[in-house]
């Protein structure tokens, strides 16, 4: 593709990624294929090929109207076009350049800006989160339909995690909102990893991993965030920490991608290379050791949903799945497994229609096999499926921890 920025898109600090990106598409369209808004809307504008048109033709200087913002939000940044592209194709970094210049040249409504500066007030802030969720599970039959889908009518307590006394340690990354939505989660994490001879460790300061702000229109906030938990970690990290595990993949991708985006930053450059370094989801951990340890009772039939970020993000894809079969786990077979179940971050809140008709479209493939649970690996899509799903929905480590024996 060829391109020419305007002399203004030639000033943005990621001009030349842009432009880059920009000139690997071929326009050959396979990405229109496996892009779950186009399959929704059939608009050509909102598929990752009609949005990189979009973003070529605002990068270029050509007049720009809030119907080219309605079509990048649409997105769910799920990056299965990056999947199915075969120029390999940077799609989702595009998409950030592009969303953050467009913020700068048009004004949102105000009911939009509202919500976006609520949810960064919110959700990154895990005491904050806390106690809104408790009002709101309060309230809970008080409340809209649309709000009270959001709200858990029940959450399972988290039990008591191991003490620390292995030599071998590993960091974890607790989140913002898992540790009021999914307690158990990392407890469940750190008692199957002490089994294995690991002990986790959480350090306090380390809060969200940024990409909430990252993606609601504040990417330095985002990068803040980030260099708050570089900063967290690092003795950790010089003292011997193996490896910062997240067990919430949308967590893990964003994390992965510190090094890149905090390239050209002198003061933490090197740290937030090393940082996504030692970054792994917590398949990459429990899959290299020796599982015999993990002796499980297996008595349930599970259907796993991959999350977009472990499986096109970070291309994890099948490594959960793998697991749990060679744990003795009996997985139905799930139709169009690549597709996104429409949680994607804050999407589910932002693009509530869509994101509902995208739930009930994988919560019918999954549910096809009549599965006692249905497990994944990132707490957004776990409430989101959750919520609509007459089967209970789980994060695998929380299954494989119950079932053993």
């Amino acid at each position: 593709m060829q391109t020419n920025l305007s002399e203004e898109a030639k000033k943005l600090p990621r001009a030349a990624e842009a432009e880059s990106i920009l000139r690997s598409c071929v326009h050959c369209g396979f990405c229109t294929a496996t892009c779950p808004t186009y399959q929704l809307l059939g608009d050509e504008r909102d598929g990752p090929r009609g949005r990189i048109y979009l973003i070529k033709a605002f990068l270029e200087g050509e007049e720009t109207t809030r119907e080219t913002q309605i079509h990048l939000d649409r997105c769910l940044s799920c990056r299965n076009c990056e999947t199915s592209c075969p120029s390999g194709v940077n799609y989702h970094a595009l998409l950030d350049i592009g969303r953050d210049a467009l913020e700068a040249h048009l004004e949102r409504p105000r009911n939009e800006r509202w919500l976006r500066a609520g949810l960064r007030w919110a959700v990154p802030e895990p005491t904050r989160f806390k106690w809104l969720l408790k009002a709101g599970q309060a309230f809970r039959p008080l409340l809209p339909a649309q709000l009270k889908d959001k709200i858990p009518a029940q959450i399972l307590p988290a039990k008591a995690r191991p003490e620390q006394r292995h030599s071998r340690r590993m960091l974890v990354l607790e989140g913002c909102v898992q540790p009021s939505l999914s307690p158990n989660t990392n407890a469940a994490t750190a008692r199957v990893l002490d089994r294995l001879g690991i002990s986790v460790q959480s350090i306090s300061e380390a809060g969200c991993c940024g990409a909430v702000d990252y993606h609601l229109d504040a990417q330095q906030q985002g990068l803040d965030r980030a260099r708050k938990n570089i900063d967290a970690w690092w003795p950790a990290i010089e003292a011997g920490a193996e490896a910062i595990i997240q067990t919430a993949s949308g967590c893990g991708a964003f994390v992965k991608e510190y090094g890149h985006l905090l390239k050209e930053d002198p003061a933490y450059a090197d740290k937030a290379a090393r940082v996504s370094e030692l970054a792994k989801d917590l398949i990459e951990v429990v899959e290299k050791e020796d599982l015999q340890p993990l002796k499980v009772n297996k008595d349930s039939t599970l259907a796993f949903h991959c999350p977009c970020t472990l499986q096109h993000a970070q291309k994890l894809g099948g490594r959960v799945e793998s697991l749990l079969k060679n744990l003795g786990f009996s997985l139905t077979a799930v139709a169009d497994g690549h597709l996104c179940c429409g949680s994607a971050g804050s999407y589910s809140i932002t693009q509530p229609e869509l994101a509902s008709e995208l739930r009930d479209q994988r919560l019918t493939a999954l549910q096809a096999g009549h599965p006692d649970k249905i497990v994944t690996a990132n707490i957004g899509c776990q409430t989101h499926l959750d919520a609509g799903s007459k089967t209970p929905v789980r994060h695998w480590i929380e299954v494989v921890e119950e079932a053993l024996d």
